[in-house]
């Protein structure tokens, strides 16, 4: 078996976490090719004494991996989606930050996590991906997203008008900060924090969220996905930020944009105890109440 392993990077008291992951796949039997960045990083702080592959770009990743390992939180796992893009590699993410909804396995249970690969006694969860059309060449490396596109004011400008359209068809003109598309994995990230509802993750559905709008009465809207939603953008400066999970660009207003569902998806690597409803009790604390 043969996996590839990613991270943005370590602290110094998680060395003995990656020489932990390093004997459990030597035990298991598990070639291991790391991010040459990541692979720099804790290469000259750990005593390794085996010669370790390394790979660069998603041109690097074949169909002889069986599964790509984030190390970190979820913005990392992020990442991994933009190195696998449509070869149906799976994807593990071990939290190795802080909430950790997409990168729910902890690190107690690296373990089992290695024996689940191994054994191939884990599930795939598919989820959907959003994909950008613009009319000038934008993040032409993967114009893809696995949580959620954005559009956003710059800095401390004014607000911004944000023309939106469902299948050509005018939805609202939404005077905010900033226009959220969210998928149903994207649900709990960004646009929970701007008040978006929770969807489950096969719902089929997309997630149009304003942040910080000027009118109260708008509200979050939920949409069918098969929808393509376009955009018009008027604002007092010449450009605002467009974003795709954490890759982002400066555009300028005169841009026209529209999301659509991708056509392909992404496999996330779940251990058989864990599921959606678990996941959001436990990193939500849903159903916890101190007075008990």
């Amino acid at each position: 078996m043969k996996i590839a392993i990613y991270s943005r990077g370590i602290k110094e008291n998680q060395h003995q976490d990656i020489i932990q992951l390093l004997d459990e796949l030597s035990l298991s039997k598990v070639e291991p090719v790391f991010y040459q960045d990541f692979f720099n990083q804790f290469y000259s702080a750990i005593d390794i004494k085996t010669n370790y592959s390394t790979f660069n770009s998603s041109d690097d990743l074949d169909d002889s991996f069986d599964c790509m390992m984030s190390l970190g939180g979820d913005g990392t796992l992020l990442d991994t989606v933009t190195f696998v893009k449509d070869s149906g590699i799976p994807i593990l993410g071990i939290n190795y930050g802080r909430l950790g909804f997409l990168a729910n396995i902890s690190r107690e249970e690296l373990h089992l996590a290695v024996q689940a690969l191994v054994n191939r006694t884990y599930l795939l969860d598919k989820r959907t991906l959003l994909h950008l059309d613009a009319n000038i060449p934008l993040f032409e490396d993967g114009p893809f997203a696995l949580n959620e596109f954005t559009l956003h004011k710059k800095d401390s400008s004014p607000m911004i008008k944000i023309h939106t359209y469902l299948n050509g068809e005018f939805l609202n003109t939404y005077w905010a900060d900033g226009l959220i598309v969210a998928t149903p994995t994207g649900s709990t990230g960004y646009s929970l924090s701007c008040n978006g509802p929770v969807v489950f993750p096969d719902s089929g559905s997309l997630v149009i969220t304003p942040v910080s709008p000027h009118n109260l009465n708008i509200r979050p809207i939920v949409v069918p996905d098969d929808n393509i939603v376009s955009f018009e953008v008027e604002g007092r400066t010449d450009g605002f930020l467009c974003t795709l999970d954490s890759r982002r660009v400066v555009v300028p207003k005169e841009i026209q944009l529209a999301v659509r569902k991708e056509n392909f998806m992404v496999n996330l690597v779940r251990l058989n105890e864990n599921n959606f409803l678990q996941t959001l009790r436990n990193k939500l604390s849903w159903g916890l109440d101190k007075r008990n």
